[in-house]
């Protein structure tokens, strides 16, 4: 079995200030296997921007151990993290201004990125990724002559520009239209076809509902996780599926490495708790969970 391209266990992560801490990740555990294109999910305030912040190299763990493509975040010297994130991790940004600058030509945004590494025939990759994501005839082109979701694909292209172990996404499809979205997500699907391992962090419903391994995060810890049922598998390019609306995923909650489960907020809702209290039973194979018999 091959390593796992993130391994976080225990991961927790706390903001001070001079009047107060926050704990923005709380014992956060979770694997990646190489090769997987997963989606985070969580309201906001979750932890989920803080953990792609610290993938991407952009933060530092409190405690707990995050190694990801083999190398270890925790214990990483601030030179070893420059190459890490010139050489492991590529990042796609929702902010456009963050992967492109406006007075380059489009092919040359995409080979900046190359005069930092050892990358060879750099004109002829970047052609090829300007082809890979549908802008070839858009090479010589600058920014302001084109569309936001135009900016987008060209942004997927200055990630991959080194050939990253990890490519990293935070809300690549927030800002774009409908029909762009799936071509950004077709993208996305494609490179994980050739082996590209991707985490992307999405508020996009549609987007979330493709994806075969979904986690939500809430509360800094990893909540639940939904798997794309294998009907659906290869069907993601099919229009005639509402994917807002259709059951394309099950959904699993998580048991964490001390035994604890978070419970959906919808199913603590509907019991009516008058405390914090719950009653689980384990029968033929289920647990379920009630009210107390003295709240009935």
């Amino acid at each position: 079995m091959s390593e796992a391209m993130i391994q976080a266990d225990g991961l927790v992560k706390i903001y001070k200030t001079k009047q107060t801490e926050v704990l923005a990740l709380q014992g956060l555990d979770l694997t990646v296997e190489t090769g997987e294109l997963t989606a985070l999910i969580g309201n906001s305030g979750s932890g989920k921007s803080t953990f792609l912040n610290m993938i991407g190299g952009l933060d530092r763990p409190s405690a707990g151990s995050l190694i990801v493509g083999g190398k270890n975040l925790f214990t990483m010297t601030d030179k070893e993290l420059v190459v890490y994130k010139r050489d492991t991790v590529g990042f796609v940004w929702q902010n456009n201004a963050r992967n492109l600058l406006p007075y380059l030509p489009v092919l040359e945004n995409i080979m900046l990125p190359m005069h930092l590494s050892d990358v060879k025939k750099k004109k002829e990759k970047a052609t090829e990724l300007l082809e890979m994501v549908g802008l070839s005839h858009k090479r010589h082109s600058r920014l302001n002559m084109m569309s936001g979701g135009e900016q987008q694909r060209v942004a997927i292209a200055i990630a991959l520009a080194n050939s990253p172990k990890l490519l990293l996404a935070d809300e690549p499809t927030g800002s774009v239209d409908a029909k762009t979205a799936n071509y950004i997500f077709d993208v996305f699907t494609e490179l994980n076809r050739n082996g590209q391992t991707i985490l992307i962090v999405t508020h996009d419903t549609t987007l979330s509902k493709k994806v075969k391994r979904v986690v939500a995060i809430r509360d800094g810890k990893i909540s639940s996780e939904r798997i794309l049922k294998e009907k659906y598998a290869d069907r993601l390019k099919e229009t005639n599926i509402d994917w807002k609306t259709e059951d394309t995923q099950e959904e699993y909650a998580i048991v964490d490495k001390a035994g604890r489960v978070q419970i959906p907020r919808e199913i603590l809702t509907s019991l009516e708790l008058k405390d914090n209290k719950v009653k689980l039973e384990h029968t033929d194979g289920k647990v379920v969970i009630s009210r107390p018999e003295t709240e009935e």
